[in-house]
């Protein structure tokens, strides 16, 4: 196995990165493998130096034009990579530990208006009363985001078994593979009921919440398909995605005089930092 494929084994199975964060990882290096010309079988420590990255984000910047918060990301995976490396005796010393990050504007997360939703929440019982299985499970995607702030990995990776049977809560899994117990407001129980009576038999186990019409457990790209589809026939601006329903989620729970130690705890926040924003 090859340094990167034993670094990249690491975060999926050592460290339990989520799927999304191993695959930012494996693209960064890759596309810095790419850009320096190298084999994957090739890559050694000694590629990965100061001045080296260095000039890969430079080209980043200049020709890619990324923003700074991507390149800081970028070169994060390298400086992990590259730490790990010294961790396990394939190199001597970190080469990047002294490379800085990038200042990034701050920018406030995007979040829909109350009124608003509250136009997008009406447009959906027609769907919730559908008999179309579609557009019960792509009503209930968003309204679960909305009412419960699930990240977009969380999801996607609920099973059936995952509901209480009451469907008072769901049990979810977080980042680095903590689990939680998620309450669910009222007015989506009898939403979760009707369409676990429409939800496609499947052969996989544990029995995926969110599938196809075939029983196959839906991607992360179909569930942002799903959200920025039926956020734009509701005349949502500006970004539409499954994280912006969750900001949503925070800044009307805020709005309404919830205490941001709670929101922590329902966002799965492990930083109050990060709930702060």
């Amino acid at each position: 196995m090859s340094i990167v494929g034993e670094f990249i084994h690491w975060i999926e199975s050592v460290r339990r990165y989520s799927p999304l964060t191993v695959r930012n990882y494996t693209r960064d290096i890759h596309d810095f493998l790419s850009w320096s010309g190298l084999a994957l079988e090739e890559f050694d420590a000694s590629h990965i130096t100061r001045e080296s990255v260095n000039c890969w984000v430079v080209y980043l910047f200049e020709q890619r034009k990324l923003t700074a918060s991507s390149v800081n990301r970028a070169v994060a995976s390298l400086r992990t990579l590259s730490r790990w490396m010294v961790e396990r005796g394939y190199a001597q010393r970190n080469e990047l530990a002294q490379i800085p990050q990038f200042k990034t504007p701050k920018r406030l997360p995007t979040f829909v208006p109350e009124t608003r939703m509250d136009e997008v929440v009406g447009r959906l019982k027609e769907d919730i009363e559908s008999e179309d299985f579609l557009r019960l499970r792509n009503a209930l995607i968003v309204l679960l985001i909305y009412t419960s702030g699930l990240r977009l990995s969380e999801v996607v990776m609920s099973n059936v078994e995952d509901i209480a049977k009451d469907c008072c809560s769901i049990r979810v899994m977080g980042k680095g593979h903590k689990m939680r117990v998620q309450p669910l407001v009222d007015g989506i129980k009898p939403v979760i009921h009707r369409y676990l009576s429409y939800i496609p038999k499947s052969t996989q186990t544990p029995h995926p919440l969110f599938t196809s019409e075939k029983g196959v457990r839906i991607t992360q790209r179909t569930v942002e398909r799903v959200v920025d589809k039926i956020l734009k026939e509701s005349d949502v601006q500006g970004r539409t995605s499954p994280h912006v329903l969750r900001h949503t989620f925070a800044t009307h729970l805020l709005n309404q005089g919830s205490d941001l130690r709670e929101i922590q705890e329902l966002l799965g926040h492990e930083s109050l930092r990060a709930t702060q924003v």
